[in-house]
């Protein structure tokens, strides 16, 4: 865009002065249009004395000289005037008045004679002096020049500003602000051209409106089920399989089978209408309750049976979690069915970090047998004794520990190497441990949850913020590492948080093009009116987004052209076995396609295996990361 308002300038400056220099040639040659008509008009007065007398010489007329010449010459302001023959003078007038500036001339009336005419006259322009009447004609004549210069300078820039309007369009089209350009619409001229760009971006927002309702309907089919809204038996694998790492459980939780006896001889008594009254009327209220529950799914297994795991509990709160669970299922199930006696039944099985996978589901069956062998609509608890100690620590225990580990500084930067699909490093993503006074490293994955309880998650990653921009990145000197910095829900709706980094960024803006903030999926979706804002602001200091775990739910995505993300990770749900799932490559498909590719880059988290890293390079991800690549490292200080 400098280089248009150079150009117009330079443009509006050209015309300007050629304007002024044309009308200065016009002036330059009216006046010497002007004075060349003087001389001519008194070389005419000249001419039409020496006529008359050559008229008088040749009829030989008695008139005397003194008798009609004077009056003439006085007509004329001849200064003087004389006729000599063959040298000697026959006749002579001379003016009393004197002039300065004279012009002479002298004139051959008669050759065979020897008749010589001499006459002096004043110079044109001495004759008559210049008034204020003629003064005001001329600046009027210029003020009027000049207005109608002005009103075209003015004319011309209006002209030109609006093909500037047109540029600054058509800059915003290219940098992909489709948006930006849609809004300014402006005055651009041609109008028929900015018409034209109008419409054609409001054809192409609601393009990309439909693409994106096509692209959620094309995932709501293939991983939701079409009664109740929620995950279907599809989404329940992906996202099981996501918690394990070789069949084994990565952190610990509960997982839930409910189900609801007789439902198809239900629907067979009553209708389909009353069936799916009631499914809505069980899966919202259970919705609102795992929405409290950081880390929990809720997906339909089958016709009449549901699942539901929660990460990131203790046993306690399971065994009161299924009660609460059991309860709702009663109540609103009571409000369409008389008996409900026998009606409902949930098992449950608490797991703990390392068990096997099919002996889990195994349990969480056995769980629900046992509760359908109650004989009544109850719930029952698999218990083998797996209880995590950590885990077992009340809120008072985990805040004491959480807030020494932050005034000691014994939070401990770790790091997971991103490689590109020529198997080079893109940035390395930081994640953090916490070092207890047994040395004993505890994972981010087992006290960020309490952090969120306890409210110190801002403080622990304004902490893990410093360490990269403080310690490691200044070591290297050269910067030339990037690290990505996961941001949870908390620390962006932190006022103090906020200003605390863009003063942060401020001073170290010489490092940001080396930082990549990553929110969560689920975070944008649900608080995207909230911190678009801080995302905003991150951008503009020069810092890299990324959403990660895209595709743990199934929703549109426009955030990611609303919030401007520059990577987007998926999620390691989508990710594990895709080679052998043909309905995770569609997702992926349906997702790139819908984005602007050259703008964003593609990338998949926990990549186990070589085949899978194959067939996410063929549907197009850039990047990956997992343990096929690295394994988790400590950051050198």
């Amino acid at each position: 865009m400098k280089l248009t308002r150079m150009l117009t300038k330079k443009l509006t400056s050209f015309w300007l002065f050629s304007l002024a220099g044309v009308a200065f040639i016009l002036f330059f040659t009216a006046v010497l249009s002007f004075v060349q008509l003087t001389y001519e008009f008194q070389q005419q007065k000249v001419s039409e004395i020496e006529s008359m007398l050559v008229s008088h010489y040749q009829h030989d007329n008695d008139w005397k000289f003194d008798s009609w010449l004077p009056p003439i010459l006085i007509a004329f302001k001849a200064q003087h005037f004389s006729l000599s023959q063959n040298g000697k003078k026959t006749f002579e007038y001379k003016d009393k008045s004197e002039h300065t500036n004279t012009v002479t001339y002298e004139k051959v009336i008669n050759k065979e004679q020897g008749i010589v005419m001499k006459m002096t006259l004043p110079e044109p322009f001495t004759v008559n002096h210049v008034g204020w009447y003629e003064v005001l004609i001329i600046v009027i004549g210029g003020l009027i020049v000049a207005a109608v210069v002005r009103f075209g300078f003015y004319w011309f820039s209006m002209q030109l500003e609006g093909i500037e309007g047109l540029a600054q369009r058509s800059q915003s089209i290219l940098k992909g602000e489709y948006d930006r350009a849609l809004l300014e619409k402006g005055t651009g001229q041609p109008r028929v051209i900015n018409r034209a760009l109008t419409r054609l971006l409001q054809e192409l927002e609601d393009a990309s409106k439909q693409r994106a309702r096509f692209d959620q309907s094309i995932r709501s089919n293939t991983f939701l089920d079409p009664e109740t809204g929620i995950g279907n038996r599809v989404f329940f694998d992906n996202r099981l399989d996501a918690l394990t790492d070789d069949l084994k459980m990565t952190m610990p939780g509960v997982m839930y089978f409910l189900e609801i006896e007789d439902l198809d001889l239900l629907q067979q008594d009553s209708s389909f209408e009353k069936v799916d009254e009631m499914l809505s009327l069980i899966v919202l209220p259970i919705n609102q309750v795992l929405s409290l529950q950081v880390n929990s799914f809720f997906a339909r297994r089958s016709f009449n049976q549901f699942a539901i795991i929660v990460s990131q509990i203790s046993q306690a709160e399971a065994d009161r979690l299924a009660a609460k669970l059991l309860k709702i299922c009663l109540r609103q199930v009571s409000s369409l069915i008389r008996e409900t006696n026998d009606f409902v039944h949930l098992g449950g099985a608490y797991f703990n970090i390392g068990e096997d996978k099919d002996i889990l589901l195994e349990e969480a069956d056995m769980a629900l047998r046992a509760a359908q062998l109650q004989g009544t609509s109850s719930w029952f608890m698999y218990d083998k004794g797996a209880l995590d100690r950590d885990l077992s620590k009340g809120s008072v225990q985990w805040r004491s520990f959480l807030e020494s580990a932050l005034v000691n500084k014994r939070i401990f930067a770790f790091s997971r190497t991103v490689f590109d699909n020529e198997m080079l490093e893109q940035h390395r993503e930081i994640t953090c441990r916490l070092r207890d006074t047994q040395d004993h490293l505890i994972r981010a994955t087992l006290f960020l949850p309490m952090a969120i309880k306890c409210g110190l998650t801002p403080q622990i990653e304004r902490q893990v913020i410093e360490t990269v921009l403080f310690d490691i990145l200044r070591s290297q000197r050269g910067g030339q590492h990037k690290y990505s910095i996961n941001l949870s829900l908390d620390t962006l709706m932190s006022r103090a948080f906020i200003r605390w980094l863009m003063r942060t960024l401020l001073e170290y803006r010489h490092l940001t093009s080396h930082l990549i903030f990553e929110v969560n999926e689920i975070i944008v979706v649900n608080h995207i009116d909230k911190i678009r804002d801080t995302l905003n602001m991150i951008r503009k200091m020069g810092a890299a987004l990324c959403v990660d775990r895209v595709g743990q739910q199934v929703v549109s995505a426009q955030y990611i052209k609303q919030c401007h993300f520059d990577l987007v990770k998926l999620h390691k749900s989508i990710i594990r076995k895709i080679h052998l799932r043909e309905e995770n490559q569609l997702f992926i498909r349906s997702l790139m396609g819908g984005l602007p590719r050259k703008d964003i880059v593609f990338g998949a988290e926990g990549v186990t295996s070589f085949e899978e890293w194959q067939t996410l390079l063929i549907l197009g991800i850039n990047i990956g990361q997992g343990p096929f690549f690295s394994e988790l490292i400590e950051e050198e200080v």
